[in-house]
């Protein structure tokens, strides 16, 4: 069993949305303490953690078609929509590229500086593209109630 994992498949996306915050932010604080194998230890176990919650989270987002009450408002934003669904898809598979950095370091001494950056950045276009959904529901939101019947 993995030391970290999303809670069961049956739970809302809140609590997935508010596990993996939960799970970045800590990310975000072992990589401003000084590299040491336990840090990059913790590293790896959230990074675990994250690799396994974001399919999930997507999933729970998707159950009936991603962003599906944005497109059902307006179905001329599919090209957004679909830009934003790309991009989980990028943002899942460039952490498993960093996973496996982060395993190829075993042999030194916590981490190297340019793999500490990535994951900087990966951080940083992972809560860049939340915004985004949160952006471009809202939006949605407000027009569709602001325009009346």
């Amino acid at each position: 069993m993995p030391l970290l994992t999303c809670p069961d498949a049956d739970i809302d996306l809140r609590k997935c949305c508010e596990f993996e915050y939960i799970l970045v932010g800590d990310l975000r604080d072992l990589l401003e303490d000084t590299s040491s194998e336990e840090n990059r230890r913790w590293l790896l176990a959230i990074v675990d953690a994250l690799l396994d919650t974001l399919p999930k989270e997507f999933a729970l987002k998707s159950r009936d078609g991603y962003m599906a009450e944005v497109l059902f408002e307006f179905p001329s934003w599919d090209s957004t929509v679909e830009r934003l669904r790309l991009q989980h898809v990028a943002l899942h598979r460039r952490l498993t590229e960093l996973r496996v950095r982060l395993v190829a370091h075993a042999q030194l001494y916590g981490i190297a500086d340019r793999l500490r950056d990535d994951l900087s950045r990966w951080i940083d276009t992972f809560s860049a593209l939340q915004q985004a959904e949160r952006k471009l529901t809202l939006t949605a939101m407000t027009l569709e109630v602001g325009a009346g019947d």
